[in-house]
């Protein structure tokens, strides 16, 4: 491949990426026409993007960005996942993805980068069990509400104590 062509690679990569703080790497060497359309499929209805890149051009695109790191040791080529809601619902889908021995056998993670910092497979793995973003709302969401429920039922509970009593008075 020559010069020129690399250069031409490497600033389309570049711009596709553009914006892009986190991402995860997979192997899809070896799967075929459609198990790939299946795949990239599934990701289009979750957000995700998916491209394969080769290592070194990758590595000369994502240069000085947050994306550097993913690309340090690689070797061979790589897909390249990002988007979705959040970062935890993408490490999320990419581990079912791997899990799926049936359908897409040939998919495995190879890691991946999170704020900057490298990320290998069990690292992913274990993301992957981490809440994603909407959980994390819900869960605050029941946090902020628990006590104000529990102050309004102590408020109301003796009141209508009362109210049941003066009611039991006035009938008798």
């Amino acid at each position: 491949m020559s010069k020129y062509v690399k250069d031409l690679l490497t600033k389309d990569l570049a711009s596709r990426v553009d914006g892009v703080e986190d991402c995860v790497l997979a192997n899809v060497i070896g799967m075929d026409a459609n198990a790939t359309t299946n795949l990239r499929k599934r990701l289009r209805e979750k957000g995700i993007r998916l491209m394969v890149v080769k290592n070194s051009v990758a590595r000369r695109a994502t240069e000085g960005t947050s994306l550097a790191p993913a690309f340090e040791g690689l070797e061979g080529t790589a897909a390249m996942l990002w988007g979705a809601d959040d970062f935890v619902s993408l490490v999320k889908e990419v581990v079912a993805l791997d899990k799926d021995e049936e359908e897409f056998e040939k998919f495995t993670a190879r890691g991946g980068v999170m704020d900057g910092e490298q990320l290998d497979t069990d690292k992913v793995k274990e993301i992957s069990k981490w809440p994603s973003r909407e959980e994390q709302l819900s869960m605050l969401v029941g946090q902020i509400l628990g006590p104000g429920s529990t102050l309004a039922a102590q408020l109301i509970g003796p009141g209508g104590q009362l109210a049941s009593q003066i009611g039991q008075v006035g009938e008798e």
